[in-house]
């Protein structure tokens, strides 16, 4: 049996990178791993999964702009156009690294960010209308969770053979994270990588998937069970009320 496809081998430090860390990002520990150690990019399906401020976010929009996608959501065709030269998110990590690509395969980047989407649907259809699948379509004449799974679904996301997403689950109900998670397995076996940050159990739960927990420690693999979202989503489904006490 042939190796997974792996469209993006690694991404590490260019060279002449000084880590500094007293200052952001390099103060957040799995942004300093990647800093010094770099990071080997699974094949397939892989989740990032950690609290707030662990650095999940930072590491997928610097791996977006390493590989030409605008900050905002998009490919790398999606960085020219009606205001989209104003890139007020653009990582100071993404100009310290490098990518290392797979040989062949398709390696063109797709990027959706729960937080900026409906900023991205207003530039496809004020630039980019005619080529919107199917023709006319306007995304924002649907729901949040339908547009995003509409987008996924899309031409933009059928091209790339690397798909980046962060915290997906925001936009959608617990059906359509199981229809999400669906999809996400089969661009996998399409020979895609796929690399999203989250915190939804449901998703990560995924067969087959790589799991990597982002926290104090930095990046390290985890097996489902193990995760804690996943023990306090368990805890607070079997007795909700002593979570509520700790805070009301």
């Amino acid at each position: 049996m042939p190796a997974p496809a792996r469209p993006l081998r690694r991404i590490e430090p260019d060279p002449d990178t000084v880590v500094d860390a007293s200052s952001w990002p390099d103060s957040i520990p799995a942004v300093r791993q990647l800093l010094t150690q770099g990071f080997d990019v699974p094949a397939g399906v892989t989740f990032l999964v950690g609290d707030n401020g662990a650095g999940k976010s930072t590491l997928i929009e610097a791996i977006a702009e390493v590989l030409g996608a605008h900050t905002e959501g998009g490919t790398s065709a999606h960085l020219a156009g009606p205001d989209r030269g104003h890139r007020s998110d653009t990582s100071t990590l993404a100009g310290r690294l490098r990518a290392v690509r797979g040989p062949g395969g398709r390696r063109e980047v797709f990027f959706l960010r729960a937080e900026t989407m409906h900023r991205f649907y207003d530039y496809l259809e004020e630039s980019d209308q005619e080529s919107l699948h199917p023709v006319g379509y306007q995304f924002h004449y649907r729901s949040h969770g339908e547009g995003f799974i509409d987008m996924l679904n899309s031409r933009y996301t059928a091209a790339a053979g690397i798909v980046l997403l962060d915290e997906p689950e925001s936009a959608l109900s617990f059906d359509n994270c199981l229809v999400l998670g669906a999809g996400l397995q089969q661009m996998a076996e399409q020979g895609k990588q796929v690399l999203c940050a989250t915190h939804s159990p449901l998703l990560t739960a995924l067969p087959g998937a790589t799991v990597l927990e982002v926290g104090d420690q930095g990046l390290r693999r985890v097996e489902w069970e193990n995760l804690g979202v996943v023990k306090h989503w368990r805890f607070f489904l079997d007795a909700p009320e002593r979570y509520w006490r700790r805070v009301l």
